[in-house]
């Protein structure tokens, strides 16, 4: 197959073997990339531990200046890349995938990848989730700019790196996909669900053969409760909105409050604050599941309660002062935390009820973030896939509505993310029609039976149009040195002074373009044209006119 009629299938919005094929490359381009990143974090905490995640092994001092050192080499790596490319994490994915097909600037993802390592590994209270839909979106976009793939391809691309990056990243491929459709791409469609399936199918299968094939919280056995319990569930969920709106809100002050600092002095900061916490409480370093769930275990509530206390501290601070890094990680071990605390006046009635600590953690995490990220399936979906429990479904439902009616409803809580966006002025948002139109590529549109006529040529264009009314004609100009277009039609103004044609100069758009940018150019005359152009602009390869995008627009409405 060539590469042009590979290109040509891509720019339809249509589930293709060519779509399919470009999932199945884009998962593995990903998934390489994160298990490249599992494995860096690894090494680099090795180095000082036995154990990974084991701070409690280091002496105090070591913990007291190991964040401040990984501060100091997160601000060398963005002093040579550029301060300016210290833009990454979900929601500047978001930001790229509605209004830049996915295409992640290559600096971003150098920062992003030895800055979130160094973060992660040294004991930042964030996670590798955001890192992970970073690198997964760059990894696949990256390969779909050099084959400069229609863009409308790239964007699915860039959701099939998001899903194999967190497939990866997790080995749950079910959540993945789940998780890119409701908080990254924001729809549902087939031709678009269906390679990010392949994808997230690629990344677990690959993380499966490096790191094996056991789940984050398969360690933690979810216990069968019975059912008066579940009335107590939903009250379980109202405190859990509540947290989530007191961590938004949090966290927002934060980022406010430290903004009149430069992002070197807020790293240090970071690094200063999580050294002297790590000082006293190294249990509340790193995001670590295996960590939170032995201190669950312990039963030891005060010493819970502390812990909670500072990860949400380190958590706010980390994430509010711009430490590379997720933040869904550190949200699903308070969401541990709560839950194991939550369970406790049920003692009061059932006795000991140190049993259901692990299950209570389980749908801590669940409820939190949902209420946290404003992704209730996404919740559900992780935590069951993540402990390998589909069992907890349905009090996972019971405690997942009412955080997130809690959270939205009556404390107006937004999404972290969006409201991130919001105040990076970073646009989220597209309208029905643009969106509508990004999902098809020019190629898929344009007329390739046009007819190019040099500008002295106009007894043969008139004879030509007579011919062939329907083909687009168009003249070619040299003006000082540059190549003018124009749309020759015939004149139906009927004017005294009419001539018999019309000229209307056109504007070109990459083969790479999708409708939405030709809807741009012609919406305001609702007339005229565009010619498409592969790598020389003066090469035309199609025309689309404003009928026959209009014509477009009615099909898909129909």
């Amino acid at each position: 197959m060539k590469l042009a009629d590979f290109r040509q299938e891509l720019a339809h919005p249509r589930t293709s073997f060519q779509l399919c094929l470009l999932g199945i490359v884009g998962g593995v381009s990903a998934a390489t990339l994160i298990i490249l990143f599992r494995l860096c974090i690894e090494w680099l905490q090795l180095y000082f531990l036995s154990q990974i995640d084991q701070f409690s092994q280091l002496n105090d001092v070591a913990r007291l200046f190991l964040p401040m050192a990984a501060a100091a080499a997160i601000i060398l790596i963005a002093y040579l890349t550029g301060f300016k490319h210290y833009r990454m994490g979900i929601p500047f994915v978001i930001h790229r995938v509605k209004h830049y097909f996915g295409q992640m600037p290559f600096r971003t993802s150098i920062n992003q990848f030895f800055g979130g390592a160094i973060a992660i590994a040294a004991g930042f209270s964030v996670g590798r989730e955001g890192p992970s839909v970073h690198l997964g979106a760059a990894g696949s976009s990256f390969f779909g700019q050099w084959l400069k793939l229609p863009y409308n391809s790239i964007r699915i691309l860039s959701g099939c790196g998001i899903a194999a990056g967190i497939s990866a990243s997790f080995n749950t491929p079910f959540a993945a996909v789940i998780f890119v459709m409701e908080v990254v791409l924001r729809e549902y469609k087939i031709h678009i669900f269906i390679p990010i399936m392949l994808a997230a199918a690629c990344g677990s299968v690959m993380t499966r053969l490096v790191f094996g094939s056991s789940h984050e919280l398969a360690f933690i056995q979810f216990t069968e409760f019975s059912h008066f319990i579940y009335l107590y569930l939903v009250l379980c969920g109202i405190a859990l909105g509540w947290l989530a709106s007191v961590f938004n809100n949090s966290l927002m002050y934060v980022i406010k409050g430290f903004q009149r600092f430069n992002m070197s002095k807020r790293l240090l900061i970071a690094g200063a604050i999580t050294g002297v916490v790590g000082f006293y409480l190294p249990e509340a370093l790193g995001a670590h599941f295996g960590t939170a769930d032995a201190l669950i275990s312990d039963q030891n509530h005060l010493l819970l309660l502390a812990i909670l206390v500072a990860k949400f501290l380190l958590t706010i601070i980390a994430i509010g002062l711009g430490v590379p890094g997720g933040i869904m990680g550190p949200v699903f071990v308070i969401g541990m935390f709560s839950g194991a605390l939550l369970v406790t006046p049920l003692s009061l009635i059932m006795g000991n009820s140190a049993e259901l600590s692990g299950s209570f953690s389980l749908l801590g995490m669940a409820g939190l973030m949902a209420a946290v990220v404003h992704a209730p399936l996404a919740a559900l979906s992780a935590v069951m896939e993540l402990s390998f429990s589909p069992e907890l479904i349905l009090p996972a439902i019971l405690v997942i509505v009412p955080a997130y009616v809690t959270s939205t409803q009556f404390l107006g809580n937004s999404s972290i993310f969006i409201r991130q966006l919001d105040y990076q002025k970073l646009p989220y948002t597209t309208s029905p029609v643009i969106e509508s139109l990004q999902k098809t590529g020019v190629l898929a549109v344009m007329d390739t039976q046009f007819k190019l006529f040099p500008a002295v040529q106009t007894e043969q264009i008139l004879a030509f149009l007579q011919a062939s009314p329907t083909h687009p004609v168009l003249q070619q100009e040299n003006l000082e040195g540059k190549q003018r277009f124009t749309l020759v039609q015939f004149d139906l103004s009927l004017g005294r002074e009419s001539k018999p044609l019309s000229h209307t100069e056109i504007k070109g758009v990459s083969d790479q373009a999708t409708l939405a940018e030709v809807y741009s150019l012609l919406q305001a005359k609702r007339d005229g044209a565009v010619y498409v152009y592969a790598s020389d602009p003066t090469q035309i390869v199609g025309v689309i006119t404003w009928h026959a995008l209009r014509s477009y627009l009615h099909k898909e409405s129909f």
